[in-house]
C-alpha cells in the first residue's frame, strides 16, 4: 500500500471522526429545547435524531457540492499536498469542537470545519488558496461569512414573532392545556430540526472526503459523490448525536432561557424553517446560530422571560474566534505536515490529535453532564451548575 493511499486512509477516518463530533456538538441544536420542557425524555431525544439525522442526510448534496468545490481554489492541487491540507483543517476543525464541548458552548462546527480549511489551504498556497467571493454558487464572503451573520438575526426575530403570537392566541386558554398541546407538537418540531440538520451538517463531512478522493485521484470534480460516503458520513453523525453532547444540551436548554414548551415549539420550528431553506440553495449554514438565534428570540418574545445575556455573550464570544482560532490550528497543523512530508507529517498531526483529544476528554471527567443532571437548575444568572453525576458524555 503506498503512502499516498495510507494518507488518504487517514483523511477519511478523521472526517468521519469530525461528522461523528459534529452530531454529539449539534444534538442540542434539535433536543435541547424538547429535553428541558419534557416533551421528550433524554435518551428517547437523541435516539430520534441520531435516526432523522441519518435519514436526512440522503435527501440533498447541495451543500456537499459546496464544500468540496465552492470555497478554496484546488483545480490545480493535487495529491498529497492536497491531502495535508485537508487533513489538517479536519484537526483544526476536531480540537475546535471538543474544546467548546468542554466548556458547554454552541459553537459552530460548521464555522470550525470552514476555518480550518481556510487556514491549511492558505499556509500552502498564500491568500488566493481561498475562493473569496465568486458567483451565486461560490464564495467563502457569500455562502459562509453573510449566512453566518444574518442567521442568528433573522432566527431569533422569527422565533420572537412565533413566540409573541403563540402566547396571545392562548393567552386565556388553561396553562396547564397549551403546556400539554405544545410539548406534543414539539415532538414534531424537533424531529424537523433533527430531519434538517442533517441534510445540512451530514453534507460537509461528505464534501471534505470527495475532495479528498479527488486529490487522490480516484474521482473528479465532475463525478458524483459515491453512495458509500453518503452512508458513512450519514451514520457517523448518526451516532455522534445518539451519543448525546450533554454538555450543550444543558447549556442551550437550561442556560440562555428558562423555556417553556410553547417556546421551545417556536424555536424548533424557525430553525427548522431556516436551516431547510439554507440546505435547499446549498449554504453551508451554521445550525447552531440558527437554533441558538432561535432560543434567544422565545425569551424576547414571552413577556417577561429572562435572557440570561451573559451566558449569551460567551456563544457571541465563541462564534467570532472559531474561523480564525481553527484556521490557526489547520494552518500550524499544515506546517507540520509539510515539514515531515509524506506518511510521516500526517502521524505526527494525527498523534497531535489523539493526545489532545484524550487530555480533553480526561478534563470533562471533572465536571461531567448526563441525563441525570442535564436539566438540573442553572446556578446563578450565567454560571452553570457543576453536575457531580459521572457521565460519558
Amino acid at each position: 500500500m503506498s503512502a499516498e493511499l495510507l494518507v488518504l486512509l487517514i483523511v477519511i477516518v478523521t472526517a468521519l471522526a469530525f461528522d461523528f463530533t459534529n452530531g454529539f456538538h449539534d444534538t442540542a441544536n434539535a433536543m435541547a429545547t424538547s429535553i428541558a420542557t419534557g416533551a421528550l425524555g433524554p435518551r428517547t431525544a437523541v435516539a430520534m435524531s441520531a435516526v432523522l439525522n441519518l435519514v436526512g442526510a440522503f435527501l440533498s448534496v447541495e451543500v456537499a457540492k459546496t464544500v468540496s468545490g465552492g470555497l478554496l481554489k484546488i483545480n490545480d492541487v493535487h495529491h498529497m499536498q492536497l491531502l495535508h491540507i485537508v487533513f489538517a483543517g479536519l484537526v483544526g476543525a476536531i480540537l475546535w469542537n471538543l474544546i467548546t464541548w468542554l466548556f458547554g458552548i454552541p459553537s459552530s462546527s460548521s464555522h470550525a470545519l470552514f476555518g480550518g480549511l481556510i487556514g491549511s489551504a492558505m499556509a500552502a498556497l498564500g491568500a488566493s488558496g481561498v475562493i473569496w467571493t465568486g458567483d451565486q454558487k461560490t464564495g467563502l464572503i457569500n455562502k459562509v461569512i453573510l449566512p453566518a451573520l444574518l442567521a442568528p438575526f433573522v432566527a431569533a426575530l422569527v422565533a420572537a414573532l412565533g413566540t409573541y403570537l403563540v402566547y396571545r392566541f392562548t393567552r386565556n386558554s388553561a396553562e396547564t392545556k397549551v403546556r400539554k398541546g405544545f410539548r406534543i407538537g414539539q415532538i414534531g418540531s424537533a424531529a424537523l430540526v433533527s430531519l434538517a440538520h442533517g441534510t445540512n451538517d451530514a453534507q460537509k463531512t461528505m464534501g471534505v472526503i470527495f475532495m479528498a478522493l479527488v486529490a487522490h485521484g480516484t474521482f473528479t470534480n465532475k463525478d458524483d459523490i459515491p453512495l458509500w460516503v453518503k452512508l458513512l458520513c450519514a451514520l457517523a453523525i448518526a451516532s455522534g448525536t445518539y451519543l448525546g453532547g450533554w454538555r450543550i444540551i444543558r447549556t442551550l436548554g437550561k442556560g440562555l432561557v428558562e423555556i417553556d414548551s410553547p417556546q421551545g415549539f417556536a424555536a424548533e420550528s424557525s430553525s427548522a424553517a431556516i436551516i431547510l431553506t439554507s440546505a435547499q440553495f446549498g449554504l453551508p449554514l451554521s445550525t447552531t446560530q440558527a437554533a441558538t438565534g432561535s432560543i434567544l428570540g422565545t425569551g424576547l418574545g414571552k413577556p417577561g422571560a429572562e435572557v440570561r445575556w451573559g451566558v449569551m455573550g460567551r456563544m457571541a464570544l465563541a462564534w467570532v474566534f472559531t474561523l480564525p482560532l481553527a484556521a490557526i490550528v489547520g494552518a500550524f497543523c499544515w506546517w507540520i505536515a509539510d515539514l515531515a512530508g509524506g506518511l510521516g507529517g500526517a502521524l505526527i498531526d494525527l498523534a497531535i490529535l489523539v493526545v489532545a483529544s484524550g487530555y480533553i476528554y480526561l478534563r470533562s471527567r471533572r465536571n461531567p453532564v448526563d441525563t441525570s443532571n442535564v436539566n438540573a437548575e442553572w446556578e446563578g444568572s450565567d454560571v452553570p451548575a457543576a453536575p457531580t453525576t459521572p457521565a460519558n458524555v
